[in-house]
């Protein structure tokens, strides 16, 4: 064999050793800037952490928080990675200073209260309502709620006494039925549904749709009870409508808490109700009373 031959068989054999080398380099995902090779996991995690506390109920603003970067396993796994997330969001629960923010801070599609901080002085007491007397059932932890106490005229009847031996009768064909917003600014510690349906009750209860399809909430009456924070006097009053009254929940602005200026906590003046009856309905309101019509029968045939 000539040498021309030979070296061309060699450089050959060396441009086959080349490119299998290559190959498998690619295959194997080391191959260069250009491969495939695996990016390495990050080691730290941008993290939204309080800078000063959070009260129950307070607007985060951008001063409450900053960002920092955690090792991944001091992370916890439903940590906010930005504040732009949650600015301008109720804090469902206190946060302390130095805590990571979580989304379970801001969720309100809870069930159940699990622990809660009851502030100093005041007193966590439960009120059960539904989706009429508790705003729909879309009150949550932080929210802030006025009282509105009614009771029916049975409870307050109208007596004339007879002065010659001081028995008591009762007026009947009276409205003595009386309504008044009583208790003001509660605010609301947490709240609890009942636990959710089973796959079957879930099926067979028809769901409302609007016109163009989309689901509506299901008017069923569900009761929650809503967990309020309050003084000695106004659990007294709480409780004796329970007993012997009804209870109404409405729903605050969070704005009426706070400084417009500064964001800091408030205590709003009373609204001054003064309550309703019949009377000041048609006092005050000027509710027409009904008037007697006279009905003029027929004459009729004596017998």
């Amino acid at each position: 064999m000539k040498r021309s031959n030979r070296l061309v068989l060699l450089i050959g054999v060396f441009l086959a050793v080349v490119a299998f080398v290559a190959i498998a380099l690619l295959l194997n995902g080391t191959g260069g800037p250009t491969g495939n090779a695996q990016p390495t996991p990050p080691t730290t995690l941008p993290t939204v952490v309080a800078v000063t506390e959070i009260p129950l109920g307070a607007t985060v603003t951008q001063d409450m928080v900053t960002v920092q970067e955690l090792k991944v396993d001091e992370r916890k796994d439903n940590a906010i990675p930005s504040d732009k997330l949650i600015i301008g969001e109720v804090a469902r629960r206190k946060i302390i200073a130095g805590a990571q923010l979580t989304t379970s801070d801001f969720a309100t599609s809870g069930t159940a209260c699990g622990t809660i901080d009851v502030p100093p002085t005041l007193r966590a007491m439960s009120v059960m309502v539904d989706q009429v007397s508790g705003v729909g059932t879309i009150i949550n932890a932080g929210d802030y709620t006025d009282a509105v106490v009614g009771f029916t005229g049975d409870k307050f009847p109208v007596v004339t006494v007879d002065p010659k031996d001081d028995t008591i009768t009762v007026v009947q064909g009276l409205n003595g039925t009386t309504v008044k917003m009583l208790i003001e600014g509660m605010q609301v510690l947490c709240r609890q549904l009942p636990p959710p349906a089973t796959t079957a009750q879930a099926q067979q209860a028809p769901q409302p749709t609007t016109p163009s399809g989309e689901q509506q909430t299901s008017l069923t009456g569900q009761q929650e009870i809503v967990i309020l924070a309050v003084t000695p006097t106004q659990a007294e009053i709480l409780k004796f409508a329970q007993l012997d009254g009804s209870i109404t929940l409405v729903l605050r602005s969070a704005a009426d808490f706070r400084d417009p200026t500064t964001g800091a906590p408030v205590v709003p003046a009373p609204s001054g109700s003064e309550g309703i009856t019949l009377k000041k309905l048609t006092t005050d309101f000027a509710v027409p009373i009904p008037e007697l019509v006279e009905a003029i029968l027929p004459a009729q045939a004596k017998p």
